[in-house]
């Protein structure tokens, strides 16, 4: 099976080359399954109802999100409706929607998907490696194949969680910090990994947004408005390719194609 995860989409210039990119990708790869990390995807900040309805309808199967999702409050409203809309699965009980989904594909095979969200230089919520342990084996009950998006800040975290769950999903993938790591393997028990999947919007920015607004801000501390940019757009993703029968990934291979203006 071919799995096919898109980097953090940033506001319109993402949502763009997801619309422009993403249908001949899955015809010339034979994608099965496209998921997509879209908690920037509304002007940079959360989503609406609408650019959910949008990403749905340009090819995209499953939505993870991650910290930003509650930046919209109206997200709260109806993130219900929307099965295939994850936030971090380690957010309280109460906390609205989910954070786990198991899907059937077009094969009939089922494919689990698990949001989680890191503790590291972010929000103090549920510890994801004890989330992650309960909710895989509720998964692992009915699939084998698993995808696992830890939406967090520090490397060292991500990585930790691709080694204490290597061989019980088919990958951990990490997302959040907007640029594309090389360090995608396969590790030593069958589960794909990489630190960062990358950015799907403009990359004359600083991870999406305008440069300047970003580096005013460094330069006097002071809060200031941040608009998305427009420049140079690229599509960054990571494409599987998974063992129905075992669940195990037989590789992993970094995707990044930019847009023709």
């Amino acid at each position: 099976m071919k799995i096919l995860f898109i980097g953090d989409i940033v506001g319109k210039p993402g949502r763009r080359a997801v619309s422009d990119l993403l249908p001949g990708l899955i015809a010339e790869r034979g994608i099965d399954l496209v998921i997509a990390n879209c908690e920037n995807a509304a002007a940079g900040f959360g989503v609406t109802r609408e650019v959910v309805e949008e990403l749905y309808n340009n090819n995209i199967d499953i939505l993870t999100s991650g910290n930003h999702i509650w930046d919209k409050k109206e997200v709260l409203e109806f993130i219900s409706d929307y099965e295939t809309l994850l936030r971090p699965a380690n957010y309280p009980a109460k906390v609205p929607g989910t954070g786990v989904l198991l899907m059937p594909t077009a094969a009939g095979e089922y494919v689990g998907v698990l949001n989680l969200a890191g503790r590291i230089f972010m929000q103090p919520i549920d510890c994801p490696f004890k989330t992650a342990k309960s909710k895989i084996a509720e998964l692992r009950a009915k699939t084998k194949i698993i995808i696992v998006d830890i939406h967090a800040e520090a490397t060292s975290e991500k990585k930790a969680l691709g080694w204490y769950l290597d061989g019980e999903v088919s990958a951990v993938l990490g997302t959040h910090t907007h640029v594309q790591t090389a360090d995608d393997e396969i590790l030593p028990q069958g589960t794909a990994y990489i630190s960062d999947v990358g950015m799907t919007g403009p990359f004359d920015s600083v991870i999406g947004i305008k440069k300047d607004a970003i580096i005013e801000r460094f330069l006097t501390g002071i809060p200031n408005k941040f608009d998305v940019a427009k420049g140079d757009i690229r599509l960054q993703a990571v494409l599987l390719d998974v063992d129905s029968i075992t669940g195990k990934a037989n590789w992993i291979e970094r995707i990044s194609i930019k847009l023709k203006e």
